[in-house]
């Protein structure tokens, strides 16, 4: 279960660090502990490299071999809106993995991000393509990556507003979300791969990479599609109404529950 989520929540507008926080938080599960959160980074990002490859490979070919190109340009542009992102997530790891997993704060960025989201997407411009993503471009959606350190915010949520907010039509601001992603769990996996021991890797493990691989493909292919026809609305409802269900809980529910 938490691989699906994991596949949908990481490349959907909806927050997989909020939903692996909540889900074992609602059916009062014991925490799965740091392996499976390595073998979840690796589901996902099999999935993003799997769809994605073959550009890839054209980005690092013509950002090493062909600088004045615009796909050289794009891939120099995409490993440098990486570093906000990291250098947040280095800074403020400690409360990434205690105060910022509280279920009513979760509930409440939910809510917000989706209105912001909404606000933007419905204002936004939709004339630029992915061969017309600038520098500035790329550093706003960038450092906008950073929120994310909170669950709730969600990683493809804030960058596909901030994309939108540059005036990227939402395929392109969705696509480069994607693409940025690959370094960026690329960089989680690793940080995380030190405190694995060959004894984790068992049929959970696996498994837990597999449905997060084979659930984030699809989530992949179907938002690119889904975009080029409608907007962000329904992930916008989604979270408005999970979060109103989180603080709900979160306020019923007794303390340290």
């Amino acid at each position: 279960m938490l691989g699906i989520v994991q596949g949908l929540g990481e490349f959907l507008p909806i927050s997989s660090s909020a939903h692996l926080v909540l889900v074992p938080w609602a059916l009062k599960w014991q925490d799965p502990g740091l392996s499976f959160d390595v073998a979840l980074h690796m589901g996902t990002l099999l999935a993003v490299v799997a769809f994605f490859w073959r550009d890839w490979v054209a980005l690092i070919n013509h950002g090493l071999l062909r600088r004045g190109t615009q796909e050289g340009s794009l891939f120099w542009y995409l490993l440098l809106a990486t570093i906000p992102g990291a250098a947040f997530g280095y800074l403020f790891e400690e409360q990434a993995e205690t105060t910022f997993r509280n279920p009513l704060l979760i509930g409440i960025m939910l809510i917000a991000m989706g209105i912001i989201l909404y606000w933007v997407d419905q204002r936004a411009s939709r004339r630029k393509k992915l061969s017309e993503v600038s520098l500035v471009d790329s550093l706003f959606i960038g450092f906008s990556q950073a929120l994310a350190i909170i669950p709730g915010v969600s990683r493809s949520g804030v960058t596909m507003t901030a994309g939108r907010f540059r005036g990227l039509t939402r395929e392109t601001a969705a696509k480069f979300s994607f693409l940025l992603s690959t370094p960026v769990v690329i960089g989680a996996g690793l940080a995380k791969l030190n405190d694995l021991s060959a004894g984790d890797v068992n049929a959970v493990f696996l498994t837990g990479v597999v449905s997060a691989a084979v659930v984030g493909f699809i989530s992949i292919g179907f938002l690119l599609k889904y975009l080029t026809e409608r907007s962000f609305v329904v992930f916008v409802w989604y979270r408005i109404i999970l979060g109103i269900a989180v603080i709900v809980l979160a306020l019923a529910r007794p303390t340290g529950v």
